[in-house]
């Protein structure tokens, strides 16, 4: 049964934080509260716990997992951003968007799409998860908490613990959280392109709503 810990969703206890992060640096796969809805997470550098978390999800590696930053100088650490990119990105962060970028030689080659060396990243607009971020000192591997043939992601601590018992090491429990994901634009090309939408508005990309 994965351990519980009832977290402050506008002023997270330093002690939850540094158990989440002491455990994720362990092998842990966690799930907490984000903007949007709860995450998996793991440490990016552990292949065992992300291939779990593939397994939880029943996603392969051409399933783009989602590097979650704590602000864009992070973000161009790990992914190839041009000025154009990076206009965009200011515009829109922090908030409840995936961005799919090419990938740099930082990233592990295993958390890449296979075929297009890309990966999602995103900054959170969430105490919780921002304050996770700062005490990690690192971005977290993350995927949205949809367990395969649900029609959504679930929103309480409990029923996670349910459905992940022996599988995740632990729950930052903020009480009820969101059922919308987070918008997922594509920028690789020459210009955005909508994958997914979610909670996060398109209007900063001229996108129109599908």
């Amino acid at each position: 049964m994965p351990q519980l810990l009832a977290i402050n969703n506008e002023n997270p206890q330093q002690r939850y934080l540094a158990r989440a992060a002491e455990m994720l640096r362990d092998g842990a796969v966690i799930a907490f509260p984000t903007d949007s809805c709860y995450a998996l997470a793991c440490h990016l550098g552990d292949k065992e716990a992300l291939d779990r978390i593939r397994a939880i999800r029943e996603v392969d590696d051409r399933h783009h997992l989602t590097l979650m930053c704590r602000d864009l100088s992070e973000i161009a650490k790990y992914a190839r951003v041009d000025n154009a990119q990076y206009r965009l990105l200011k515009a829109a962060t922090p908030g409840s968007y995936v961005f799919i970028l090419e990938g740099t030689k930082e990233l592990p080659r295993r958390v890449m799409h296979p075929k297009r060396k890309t990966i999602g990243l995103r900054v959170p607009d969430h105490p919780v998860a921002l304050a996770l971020l700062d005490e990690l000192g690192e971005p977290l591997l993350t995927t949205t908490l949809q367990l395969p043939g649900h029609e959504a992601p679930l929103t309480e601590g409990w029923e996670i613990q349910d459905a992940l018992s022996g599988r995740i090491e632990l729950i930052l429990d903020g009480g009820q959280c969101g059922t919308d994901p987070t918008t997922v634009i594509d920028l690789t090309g020459t210009v955005p392109v909508l994958v997914r939408q979610g909670r996060g508005p398109l209007e900063p990309f001229g996108l129109n709503a599908e």
